[in-house]
Order: structure tokens, then sequence, then C-alpha cells
């Protein structure tokens, strides 16, 4: 199967969870598929949230793109999990609070130093195009847009691009990028050789016709395979699954 594979990293990255309703913005671990879109959506040029018009059902990157398979691996030595730090500033702007001074103090959650490994399904089936404008476009290291992770205070850095063939496993023993949890079981004494870890996070995996997320478990493990009927591809070191 032909792919291609980026590094996907930043100083820093802010994925906003919206299911927390406190003083404090939080992040996902982890860039989800929504959010990928997005980037690669202003990488080609397609219009965002801010563009949408009253009778689109989609923002034109995600109608576009959202059939799109993609793989995320985190390149991280700290079992997937990136460092995170709570960052205050001040939006004084006159309409952020009803506060005298008209001065609301943001605090928001960061990812510190993320760095993905991200693969892109080139035989999605997405507008043949498209597919090769993105292809070329990450090649060549162009965009319409500048990329960023979450917020336009986190520049994108895309870097190592590779065009690959990955080939289909017929046992994968592991796999090294998110995962969606229910379609893998997992060994339960499979440690003899590290450390095990396990991440698992619901995370948005797709827009529904509302514009609202909708969200999937994912997981990120060393544990090894017992069983799925998922294919699960081979790159090199890594063993890919694509959501």
């Amino acid at each position: 199967m032909r792919a291609i594979s980026f590094v996907l990293s930043g100083k820093t990255a802010h994925f906003k969870r919206p299911d927390v309703n406190v003083s404090t913005y939080f992040t996902y671990q982890h860039i989800h598929k929504v959010a990928l879109l997005g980037l690669l959506g202003a990488i080609l040029g397609l219009k965002g949230y801010n563009e949408q018009g009253k009778n689109d059902k989609y923002p034109e990157f995600y109608e576009k793109l959202n059939n799109i398979k993609i793989a995320i691996v985190p390149l991280t030595k700290y079992n997937g999990i990136f460092s995170k730090k709570i960052q205050v500033f001040n939006n004084s702007v006159g309409y952020a609070s009803q506060e005298q001074g008209n001065n609301l103090i943001i605090r928001e959650q960061w990812l510190e130093n993320p760095r993905w490994k991200i693969f892109i399904n080139l035989e999605s089936k997405v507008e043949t195009n498209l597919l090769e404008k993105l292809e070329d476009y990450l090649i060549n290291s162009k965009a319409i847009y500048i990329p960023y992770l979450g917020k336009n205070d986190h520049y994108a850095n895309i870097s190592n691009v590779e065009l690959l063939e990955l080939k289909k496993l017929d046992k994968p023993e592991y796999v090294s990028s998110l995962f969606i949890w229910d379609e893998i079981s997992l060994e339960k004494d499979s440690f003899d050789f590290k450390t095990p870890f396990t991440f698992k996070d619901t995370m948005p995996i797709r827009l529904n016709e509302e514009g609202m997320y909708e969200f999937i478990k994912l997981g990120l493990t060393n544990r090894l395979i017992e069983e799925t009927n998922k294919i699960i591809y081979s790159s090199e070191n890594e063993n890919i699954f694509f959501i």
C-alpha cells in the first residue's frame, strides 16, 4: 500500500478538550484525527470553521478530507506522554471579559516539544487530485496557509517526509501507533522484555452533522497483541494502525 510519512513537531501545542469546563483549558495528550485533518487542510488551502457557510454541513477541509486514513506514532521516550505546563496570559480585547478593565486571565495547558510520526494512506477514498497535491506539497515543503498545532500560538514543523510501500502483516505482534482500543486484544502477560505501559484516552475521531466531535477510545502500548481483525501494516520497525 502506498503511503507518505512525515515527522510533525513543535515547541508547544494545545488541542483543547471540550469536556472540561473550569478556569483552565486542558489539552489532549496527542493530536487527534480532526485536528490533523485541519492541519492538512491548511496546507492545501481548504477553508476552515471560520469560512463555513450557514448551509454547509461541514467545513471544507473536513468535507473533502474526512475519508483520509491516518496513523499517529508518538515520538517520545516517556511511554507515549509529553510533558505539559500551565501557561497564564491576559486577553485584553474589549469583549474578552465583563470584569472591570475588560481583561480576561486565561490559563491553558500546553504540550512541550511534542513530536509525532504521521502516516497518510495515499490509497484513501479521497479525490485523487487532492492526494496528489498533498503529496507534492509535503515533499516540496509547500503550504497555502501556515499549519498550527491546535492554535496559531503553536507553529507546526514538518520534516523527514518519505514515500513508502507498506506491507500487510499476517500476525502482527505489536502496534506502534495509536489504535482503536476495542479493535485489538492484548496479551495479559507479555512483559519479559521491557517495562509495560498502556495509554488510553477518549479522543475526537470525526465530526457529526451538528459540527460536534464524535469520540472513540484510543490506546498506545508496548504490550503484545493477542488478537485483532484489523489490518495492521509494517514500515521498517513500526507497525501501523490506520484510523
